[in-house]
């Protein structure tokens, strides 16, 4: 897994009609930062028609507050296993389903292979999306709930997602990501790049 990610919402009939061996450069040429007119601290780099030099069928997501680094994802996933059984059970699981998206638990349901599939940092079809963003609406409401298990169990100020205020907006984050893709029928793909 590389130190750097890039989070792509992707139209899965146009990716699956790029040839298999294909797939991983045209993603990466895709989600190539440089490529576009300006730097993207958070939030979207859209591509065309909204801007130039991306193609129509993908869109990249960049995380506030992470500089493009895996680090706060993994330190979300460790926080929240520190968190976790002291959750009420209806939030632990709505919230065990939507960061298995964050932190990506690959798996795949199309003509991805899963040699391909696993040179990625993730890949979700359309069909897995609306389970994270069920799992989204569930838990989403309830964030305020682990505020004082996380202070108490997991919170480590000065260290990466070490506050409940990094944790919650790096999960609004990937909800606006998962949001987008649900509601335009998209897969999710993120890349170590």
């Amino acid at each position: 897994m590389g130190a750097d990610i890039t989070a792509l919402v992707v139209e899965w009939a146009h990716l699956e009609a790029i040839p298999v061996l294909e797939r991983e450069r045209v993603l990466l040429e895709a989600a190539d930062p440089d490529a576009d007119d300006g730097a993207v601290e958070d939030g979207w780099a859209w591509l065309p028609p909204a801007a130039e030099g991306f193609p129509s069928w993908c869109a990249r997501y960049e995380f506030g507050g992470t500089l493009g680094s895996f680090k706060p994802h993994f330190w979300a996933g460790e926080r929240w296993e520190a968190v976790r059984e002291h959750a009420p059970a209806d939030l632990r699981a709505a919230l065990d389903t939507f960061l298995a998206g964050l932190i990506w638990d690959p798996g795949t349901g199309s003509d991805l292979d899963e040699d391909e599939a696993g040179s990625w940092w993730a890949c979700c079809p359309p069909p897995d999306v609306p389970a994270l963003a069920q799992a989204w609406t569930i838990a989403g409401p309830r964030l305020e709930e682990l505020r004082a298990p996380f202070t108490v169990h997991a919170a480590d100020p000065g260290k990466w997602v070490g506050r409940f205020e990094e944790f919650t907006k790096l999960l609004h984050g990937w909800a606006e990501v998962v949001g987008e893709a649900q509601r335009r029928g998209w897969g999710l793909v993120g890349l170590p790049y």
